[in-house]
């Protein structure tokens, strides 16, 4: 993707110093691992990532504010007649804690919603901000969507070996002992692919979502652009809603109960399933 110049950019022009403190943030891993050619680290690769920690303190601190105003029961228990920062958090929030309660149900749903919420803010803040002049989303840059990606990952897996144990690994493998090493690499696989999915579409689609808005921008600033922003605001969310649907799906088919398998006379079969 072409490289923007963005707000961090003209700062870092003021402390040229601080641009060469980006080689110490090391070469890439999977490169050098790899023994594939990288350019070392400068201060525009590293952009999304700092920017990224500047917008999550942010959030943090909205977050910090709105907590302070929920607490205080009485005013909480009233919606406000006015559109503030609680409202918006609420609206958004409430949103994606349905969706998650829908798919995986109240009791798991409460149980790893702050990972699930966490992410939408992040991510939905990320994808929006990209629409200001002068400001560029981390979501377009694939490290930004991988890590995120990755801890989507290691998070549904460590969740379904908690809640499951070994069942959850013997799952993958299928009903059929005859069957079960292929299946289990196919699993395996299918599984490892999630994050790599998850990170390219939410990237690729910022990128070029705000790629196009650019272009448009450049080429006619007044009005002509208008619906291309529209659209591009309608990508943003629909691109946090998708991501985060996918990581409840994702969540709730790990940490789901296992069907038991006996095996008798070299014969197997499932339990049936209780709904308690």
């Amino acid at each position: 993707m072409p490289k923007h110049t963005y707000w961090l950019t003209y700062l870092l022009d003021k402390f040229p110093a601080l641009k060469h403190n980006a080689q110490a943030l090391g070469d890439p891993i999977v490169a050098s691992a790899l023994g594939a050619p990288y350019d070392h680290p400068s201060y525009r690769s590293t952009e999304p990532v700092v920017t990224s920690l500047i917008y999550m303190g942010i959030l943090l601190f909205l977050a910090l504010i709105v907590r302070g105003q929920i607490t205080n029961l009485k005013q909480a228990a009233v919606p406000s007649d006015k559109l503030n920062l609680t409202t918006v958090f609420e609206v958004i929030v409430g949103y994606f804690y349905g969706m998650a309660k829908d798919i995986m149900g109240p009791v798991r749903a409460k149980r790893y919603f702050p990972l699930i919420g966490s992410l939408a803010l992040f991510i939905l803040f990320s994808n929006l901000i990209g629409m200001v002049p002068g400001f560029g989303s981390p979501t377009s840059s694939l490290n930004v969507t991988l890590g995120c990606a990755l801890i989507v990952f290691v998070a549904f897996n460590y969740y379904g070996i908690k809640e499951n144990g070994f069942a959850y690994l013997a799952h993958m493998a299928g009903p059929k002992w005859y069957l079960a090493p292929l299946i289990f690499l196919i699993e395996v696989i299918s599984t490892c692919v999630r994050p790599v999915t998850l990170a390219m579409r939410l990237m690729v689609n910022i990128a070029v979502d705000h790629l196009l808005a650019s272009l448009f921008i450049g080429l006619v600033a007044l009005f002509v652009p208008i619906p291309i922003m529209v659209l591009g605001l309608l990508v943003c969310v629909v691109q946090a809603l998708v991501f985060c649907l996918l990581t409840s799906v994702y969540i709730g088919l790990a940490t789901e109960p296992m069907h038991h398998e006996e095996h008798a006379d070299g014969h197997g079969h499932d339990d049936e399933a209780h709904a308690h």
